[in-house]
């Protein structure tokens, strides 16, 4: 048995370090002089798609770091089967940086979204396996919940792949099913608990 501070604790660093180290890539070049506030203004509204990944990473790692935080089993220690997984899922946690920054530069090539993609993907079906073994220790309510949020992550991806075989530029738009999670577990929730609400 691991214990569960530590594991806590080292996740909660890798999600803070990955979410800093998105907003590293939005940047002007080094060699911007520009002349006049205009030519300024420019250059910012260019970087748009740059900050529109930023922005979809990091909620859709804000969204992981709460799956994480509410599927992690309660008590002082956490099984070891339970621990290598959450390796496994802090790993490609920290992929998220690079991908961000490889669709931010080439969003209109679609290997870029399908490394994006394919990285999502990965870490969520790492954290369904997650959510299989911390099951006995949590409840049917956020068992469901993590699920939804796990097949929203999932969904987008693979949306977003469907969209960059046709126009890459748009591809992005596939993310954007990811605002669908809450109300889909409020929904499921309300269908649970009939009296609240």
């Amino acid at each position: 048995m691991i214990p569960k501070s530590r594991l806590d604790a080292l996740t909660d660093g890798v999600f803070s370090v990955a979410m800093t180290l998105l907003v590293i890539d939005l940047r002007l070049p080094e060699t911007f002089q520009p002349q006049s506030a205009a030519d300024l203004l420019h250059r910012i509204v260019e970087l748009g798609s740059q900050l529109l990944v930023y922005v979809i990473s990091f909620y859709v790692l804000a969204l992981r770091w709460t799956g994480m935080v509410k599927l992690a089993p309660r008590g002082e220690e956490v099984s070891e089967a339970y621990t290598k997984w959450a390796m496994l899922h802090l790993l490609l946690i920290t992929l998220v940086p690079f991908t961000t920054m490889l669709i931010g530069r080439y969003p209109t090539l679609a290997p870029a979204v399908w490394f994006y993609a394919a990285n999502t993907v990965a870490f969520a079906l790492v954290a369904a396996r997650m959510v299989t073994l911390s099951e006995h220790r949590t409840s049917e309510t956020h068992k469901i919940e993590d699920r939804i949020g796990l097949s929203m992550l999932i969904a987008s991806a693979v949306v977003a792949v469907l969209i960059s075989l046709v126009e890459p530029k748009w591809a992005l738009l596939g993310f954007v099913l990811n605002s669908l999670d809450a109300p889909l577990r409020r929904l499921v929730n309300r269908r649970g608990n009939p009296g609240r609400g």
